[in-house]
């Protein structure tokens, strides 16, 4: 008989599976993308309806009036593309989450880069709008250097052995982490849904990325207390709960004002770099320094 343990690992993992091979399919990613063209198009013919008078009282106030701000909706829907994505790899190594956030971050510094241009005058000039023009070169050039520090992480995760052995414990390890991962896709949804209620209602909607990377704190939280009942070393429990501290520092990134967010950006990103070296040279199964305590 199965413990009634093993029942829930099950049903979470045929939950799961199905839905992750749904989103990566390419026919999936290709309809996605095509849904992505056929709103930045409506979002500029709108924009430009309600320039020319076309569209007025209620709804008209609800439409921008900056051409601009349709290049930030299609960011936008890109950051949702890739935060869904995020969720998707939460069953995979921390480590390679963790770096599936610093891209999220590096792309809503872009997005902020290009909301700023929704400052600038149409056609566009930078005079009287100096102070949003720094802005925007801080967060397209913090967005590149995190872009450049992510393929430096990406070559240092290669030696990062964080995985435990086959069989039952790892089934079980990964299927926990698929729960997690469910709970988050539930709750991102749900996030989803109330903030459409709010744009909806006339109301002014909350930061939904900043929210929701808040709920990712107490995710990883949760990642790192169940890795470290799978995996109790010392070097393991510690790894993971720096990852989680650098996922802290990205939070803090996004609620930083302009110039300290992007500098926070850099540091969490260094900070993940240097501690995934460190573990490779000194505490990796492959560390020769390892090999020779051993």
């Amino acid at each position: 008989m199965l413990h009634p343990m093993h029942k829930i690992y099950d049903l979470v993992t045929f939950t799961f599976d199905p839905l992750h091979h749904f989103w990566e399919r390419d026919s999936t990613q290709r309809a996605v993308a095509g849904f992505l063209v056929v709103v930045f198009v409506l979002a500029l013919i709108t924009i430009e309806m309600k320039r020319q008078g076309w569209i007025t009282g209620q709804l008209g106030a609800m439409i921008p009036t900056s051409h601009f701000m349709a290049i930030n909706l299609a960011f936008t829907l890109v950051l949702v593309l890739e935060v869904v994505g995020l969720i998707f790899t939460l069953p995979c190594s921390i480590s390679k989450s963790v770096g599936k956030q610093f891209e999220i971050l590096a792309l809503i510094l872009l997005r902020d880069a290009f909301k700023t241009l929704a400052d600038f005058p149409e056609p566009i000039t930078i005079t009287g709008h100096e102070t949003e023009l720094w802005e925007l070169i801080s967060d397209g050039c913090g967005a590149v250097i995190i872009f450049c520090l992510l393929g430096v992480y990406a070559l240092l995760r290669r030696n990062l052995d964080e995985t435990i052995r086959g069989g039952t414990p790892l089934f079980k390890f990964v299927a926990a982490k698929k729960l997690v991962a469910l709970v988050m896709l539930a709750i991102f949804v749900g996030m989803g849904i109330q903030n459409g209620l709010h744009v909806l209602r006339g109301e002014h909607p909350f930061h939904f990325f900043k929210s929701f990377y808040t709920v990712l704190i107490f995710s990883d939280i949760m990642l790192v207390l169940i890795a470290q009942r799978f995996l109790p070393e010392f070097r393991a429990v510690f790894r993971n709960s720096g990852f989680a501290l650098a996922t802290l520092l990205i939070r803090l990134a996004l609620t930083a004002p302009p110039f300290y967010n992007v500098a926070i950006g850099i540091g969490s990103a260094a900070f993940a770099c240097l501690l995934t070296l460190v573990y490779n040279i000194f505490y990796s199964s492959n560390s020769k320094f390892v090999q020779k305590r051993l």
